[in-house]
């Protein structure tokens, strides 16, 4: 392979999933809290996004959470207490709830939690539509970790928190196989790559999950090929899942798009913060292209240790969704069909026949701990969590219009689509990332050679677009 410009395949190689498609209900819930509607807009959901966070800089501590309700394209604010700018959030057109637990209250909810029931196997988020700490145990939860945990969560009180069986083990999703490869003792590892980016000293680089670069130092684009990058930095476990990843060659092009099979491309133009409710993409080289929804955010995800038998890897500050995953996807693209990147795939539960819960690594806080930038020199972090910083509650009236630039931008609030764009082989596999050991000889047939040979032709690889060959995907919605 060229080494001016090697390719590296992320995702979706292997057989694609089932035809994905926007869900078009957010699973809204009212059971705790009322709504006090003034002047509601509607939404979309990257609109809804940037309105969340002018309004929680301005409602400070009496902000307890938001979530977006694509059946109604509404933002739902949750406030404690009332006042001035409880009323200028009703007229920036979101639905005020009044409800009973601040954000402090869930924050240290989850404190006692980690203090109490790190137990592997569980895992705990925060519920904006239900105003409370939603704590899962997947199936090696039993006996007495079981009543250790049912106590503490019993002891936060009902209105407080709620314990619910999941199905599955919660593990991560690294595994042998094909889109981006180490050669390690014992055999190899397979990862998919989440999302180019630049790195602060300007080399080409791509971000991945945190416990794939801890696991190897050195990625290649096959299975038996040579390294292409080197793990510059990784965090696992602890206050993140994310690795940056820097291509060897200086000259290596890596495209911010992803390809999302069926000749869909998306650009990748910021990254986004996560919204509860909001309809998301993910990418990964095992399972493909499926959607969902996002649950829970800032979560944390109790992983039985790889290393320690009688270990737990805890890993904090993830965004919690349904969209389901499986082994390999680990690092995937995690974005929005607006093409916003929102996260790396960090690991979860089930898998994409029976369905599951999966965690992710929100890329706003991986880049702002890199010092990254999105591959086409895009709005970093720091610019996109702040966007709505600029405005104040008084703005805020304006918010919708305001959101209207952040749609425009491609990403606000589901810019999840920097997810894939590390992805799979978007381009239809420019070098036909395929070709290297994504297992393209086999799946892309004479397609990919003949991709491959167009892009040799051209004089280009690129690195990281994410997408499938063949498969029914489609990123239509109406978000």
């Amino acid at each position: 392979m060229p080494k001016r410009k090697a390719a590296i395949a992320v995702g979706g190689v292997a057989a694609l999933g089932a035809a994905a498609l926007l869900l078009p209900n957010a699973m809204a819930s009212q059971d705790e809290g009322t709504a006090a509607t003034g002047t509601v807009r509607p939404l979309k959901a990257t609109d809804a996004t940037l309105l969340a966070a002018q309004l929680k800089q301005s409602l400070g501590g009496q902000f307890a959470g938001s979530y977006y309700d694509s059946a109604k394209r509404q933002l739902v604010v949750n406030a404690v207490g009332d006042g001035d700018a409880v009323a200028r959030a009703k007229s920036a057109g979101a639905v005020v709830r009044q409800v009973e637990n601040s954000t402090a209250d869930l924050q240290s909810a989850a404190k006692t939690l980690r203090t109490k029931a790190a137990i592997p196997g569980t895992a705990w988020a925060v519920d904006p539509r239900t105003n409370k700490v939603i704590v899962s145990a997947d199936s090696t939860v039993t006996g007495a970790k079981w009543d250790r945990l049912e106590s503490t969560v019993d002891g936060l009180g009902s209105g407080t928190a709620t314990l619910k069986k999941t199905g599955g083990t919660f593990k991560t999703f690294v595994s042998g196989g094909d889109a981006i490869f180490s050669q390690v003792q014992g055999g190899n590892v397979r990862c998919s790559l989440g999302f180019n980016v630049t790195a602060a000293d300007g080399s080409p680089a791509f971000l991945t999950a945190g416990h794939c670069g801890v696991a190897a130092k050195q990625w290649s684009d096959s299975e038996t090929g040579q390294p292409l990058a080197t793990v510059d930095q990784a965090t696992f476990p602890g206050e993140g899942d994310f690795s940056l990843v820097k291509y060897d060659d200086p000259a290596t092009e890596a495209p911010s798009e992803v390809n999302a099979g069926n000749g869909q491309i998306v650009q990748i133009t910021q990254a986004a913060e996560a919204t509860v409710g909001s309809a998301v993409f993910r990418m990964g080289s095992t399972t493909g292209l499926h959607d969902g929804q996002v649950t829970g955010l800032d979560a944390t995800v109790n992983f039985q240790s790889e290393t320690d038998p009688n270990g737990v890897d805890t890993v904090t500050g993830l965004i919690q969704t349904d969209v389901c995953a499986e082994p390999g996807d680990s690092g995937g693209s995690l974005f929005t069909q607006e093409g916003a990147a929102i996260g790396l795939t960090s690991g979860g539960s089930g898998d994409c026949t029976s369905g599951g819960e999966t965690f992710f690594q929100p890329v706003t806080t991986a880049l702002a701990a890199t010092g990254a930038t999105l591959g086409d020199g895009g709005a970093g972090a720091g610019d996109q969590a702040g966007a709505g910083d600029e405005a104040g509650a008084g703005d805020q009236a304006g918010a919708g219009d305001q959101a209207g630039a952040g749609d425009e931008a491609g990403a606000g609030d589901e810019a999840g689509a920097g997810d894939q764009a590390g992805g799979d082989q978007i381009g239809g596999g420019a070098d036909d990332q395929a070709g290297a050991g994504a297992g393209a000889d086999d799946q892309a047939g004479a397609g990919a050679d003949e991709q491959g040979a167009a892009a040799d032709q051209q004089g280009t690889k690129h690195h990281g677009r994410s997408g499938h060959r063949g498969g029914t995907s489609s990123l239509t919605g109406s978000n």
